[in-house]
């Protein structure tokens, strides 16, 4: 079954091997287990289920949180070859009716449905009639009251299956979930013996930075003038300052839009449309946006304000780079977030319990947010990971090449305060306290009466709370549960107050940011595609991915064979893409004089076997009176790559008619404008001309009045 899949991966998928923890997954579903799966975003979790769809007998259902997307996740699909459908209640009952019919009728392999619609009998009723072999949960920690977005509706999907006469294989795939979580969905959705796969949390691709109490306005508008052209989503915590950030960077010239729970459906619709539509490059929104957005070229994703838990943050910020290539993910932190998130916590969250452990979840952030360590290991080790390197190289923090400052003085105070305050106070009324503070809470409880009141007076109150969370996060000091957390010794603050152990601290920089520079044919094949998914009515990447055409950018592909061997183009894509993608870079490396791949094949070739060279075979053609266009049928060849085979002839010096190859209307014209512009750059020319004039015309006139247009 295994080679199967390898087959199918290559047919529809364009790739030649599956990704890290993939096969394994798809192994253990193909053998009839019950499957658990955690794998980041940008792993390629839908390809672990989409491909046994492809080989077991029946459908596989695919229960998916947001029926906004489906229609996207199905358009990619059939993007591919492989037939699929979704069922929601943007339809009517006909349609409902009509997808079940294909269905029943082995004309779908996937069917996506919403968790809202299993709570119907008559919605049950249906799929008793269907032959289901897989049932797929995405998003699965939507299950758990303790997972970072808890859906009732999920709770749904247990007794769906059980009514089902007959019990299909069930798998369950989410990108972040704690060991808590995991185990949680395994026994909510009543998975039997599940095969766990756990792919890792790391994202090499990704750059994590934290920036702390900078000017975030300024920040991001200095960040976005090196992203031309580049989407990102950049992250608010309300509505309020979606709204602010969208206007400031509207009123700046950047193409943006903005996505949250207050607006209209329609407006959200079309926000979102246009974002994954290549319409805007920036979507500014709070957390409503996102979940099981497929966008692969997100290039950064920045938090505006530090989010309520890891697990938001790091399935956020994985929503950039999906596709493999870098991205970027940037938080900034002022102390402001943290009361906007308790705040936040206190209206939505009831239950006692659940709100206690969002408490300390929130905690986990701040602590984030003030580390010394490798970012990167410190969100690793949140999520269960062992062993992991001490330093990723690609963080704000193993990128910063300052010397560590020693704060050991400075810590022993703190903890010293702390010990004085009999550890029942705040941070904040610790750092009140050190600053010498006279505000009425520390004078009522006479606090100012301590040894350690005033003894940081000469520091910003903002630097001794930074160095207070630096304890915190460090494991020297640490913090109650609660809406009000009380700070509290931890053992590794003894040494450090006996003299036996040193803080360091770094001071803060602002993040650098890396001018980057524009690859033209990368533009070029970004505008085809444009234009391509716009006739289509799909987002642009359901096309080909950024990292599909940057592979066609490194090999000039020019042939349908070429074509095939880049990473992300299967069959179906070929035939419905290939030509006009090959048309697109042959132009494009005739105009920069690039040498096509197939011409070194070639001549490999015919040196090897001593046969006659495919751009002399061409002109043999030619000369013996074939028109351009029958070679190229004859030949199965791009009419382009006939004509540049007459070209190139003509440059190596054969007797060549290129007469054929100029319109007669054109070539005068075509004269006039060199000689008008003194020049023979092909670019310079061809802006001179009617559109219809190509640049092989062009070459062809230059290389016909050779000695004319040397002599300028």
């Amino acid at each position: 079954m295994l080679e199967k899949a390898h087959e199918i991966l290559k047919k529809y998928y364009g790739y030649t091997s599956f990704r890290g923890g993939q096969e394994k997954v798809i192994e253990s579903i193909l053998s009839g287990n019950d499957t658990f799966v955690i794998m980041p975003t940008g792993a390629g979790k839908s390809i672990c289920f989409q491909i046994p769809a492809m080989l077991l007998p029946g459908i596989t259902v695919v229960i998916s949180p947001l029926i906004s997307l489906m229609k996207d996740q199905v358009d990619a699909l059939e993007g591919i070859g492989i037939p699929a459908s979704f069922i929601n209640s943007s339809l009517t009952s006909k349609e409902v009716f009509e997808r079940v019919q294909a269905a029943k009728n082995g004309e779908t392999k996937i069917l996506y449905i919403a968790p809202e619609r299993l709570d119907s009998p008559d919605f049950l009723d249906i799929f008793k009639s269907l032959e289901i072999s897989l049932i797929a949960v995405d998003e699965a920690h939507c299950v758990s009251q303790w997972g970072h977005d808890f859906r009732p509706s999920y709770k749904l999907i247990p007794n769906f299956i059980r009514e089902l006469d007959k019990r299909p294989i069930v798998a369950a795939f989410t990108a972040t979930a704690t060991l808590e979580v995991k185990e949680d969905v395994i026994n909510l959705l009543g998975l039997i013996n599940p095969g766990v796969f756990v792919t890792g949390f790391n994202r090499e691709n990704l750059y994590f930075a934290v920036v702390r109490d900078a000017n975030k306005r300024d920040f991001i508008l200095n960040y976005l003038k090196s992203k031309r052209n580049q989407g990102g989503i950049i992250y608010a915590a309300t509505r309020r300052e979606v709204d602010s950030l969208y206007e400031y960077l509207t009123l700046k010239g950047y193409s943006v839009g903005k996505y949250h729970a207050g607006m209209k459906d329609d407006d959200r619709k079309s926000a979102q449309e246009n974002f994954l539509y290549d319409r805007v490059n920036i979507m500014i929104a709070t957390n409503a946006f996102g979940m099981g957005i497929d966008k692969s070229n997100v290039r950064f994703v920045i938090h505006h304000n530090m989010p309520k838990n890891m697990e938001a943050y790091y399935q956020e910020a994985g929503r950039a780079g999906r596709d493999g290539d870098p991205g970027e993910c940037i938080l900034l932190f002022g102390a402001q977030d943290v009361i906007v998130q308790k705040y936040m916590i206190e209206q939505s969250v009831l239950n006692p319990l659940r709100k206690s452990n969002e408490y300390k979840k929130l905690q986990e952030v701040v602590d984030y947010c003030h580390t010394q360590k490798c970012i990167r290991k410190y969100i690793l080790e949140y999520f269960g990971e062992e062993d992991v390197p001490a330093s990723c190289g690609n963080c704000s923090t193993c990128l910063d090449d300052r010397e560590l400052e020693d704060i050991t003085l400075e810590a022993q105070m703190i903890i010293s305060c702390v010990v004085r305050v009999r550890e029942r106070y705040g941070t904040n009324t610790i750092a009140d306290v050190l600053k010498g503070s006279r505000n009425k809470k520390i004078l009522d409880a006479s606090l100012n009466k301590l040894s350690t009141y005033g003894i940081m007076k000469h520091f910003a109150i903002k630097d001794i709370r930074d160095m207070i969370n630096l304890l915190i996060a460090e494991d020297y000091l640490g913090l109650t549960e609660g809406k009000y957390p009380v700070v509290r010794l931890k053992s590794k603050a003894h040494p450090v107050l006996k003299g036996e152990a040193k803080v360091l601290q770094k001071v803060e920089r602002k993040v650098e940011v890396v001018q980057e520079v524009d690859d033209t044919l990368f533009e070029v094949l970004r505008r085809l595609r444009k234009e391509i998914a716009e006739a289509l009515g799909v987002p642009p990447y359901i096309v080909f991915s950024d990292n599909t055409l940057s592979e066609m950018c490194k090999h000039l592909p020019t042939t349908s064979e070429e074509l095939l061997n880049i990473k992300g183009v299967g069959e179906e894509k070929l035939k419905r893409y290939g030509e006009k993608f090959i048309e697109a870079i042959e132009k494009y490396a005739l105009e920069h004089g690039l040498e096509l791949p197939h011409n070194k094949v070639e001549e490999k070739k015919s040196k090897k076997k001593d046969e006659t060279p495919s751009h002399v075979i061409t002109l043999n053609s030619y000369v013996d009176g074939k028109t351009v266009m029958e070679i190229a049928e004859e030949r199965e060849l791009a009419l382009s790559t006939v004509q540049q085979h007459i070209i190139r002839c003509a440059e190596e010096g054969m007797d060549v008619d290129l007469s054929g190859i100029i319109p007669e209307k054109y070539e005068g014209l075509i004269l006039d404008v060199i000689k008008k512009l003194d020049t023979n750059r092909l670019k310079p020319i061809k802006d001179e001309l009617p559109d219809e004039v190509d640049y092989l015309m062009i070459k062809a006139v230059i290389l016909k009045h050779k000695s004319d247009v040397s002599n300028m």
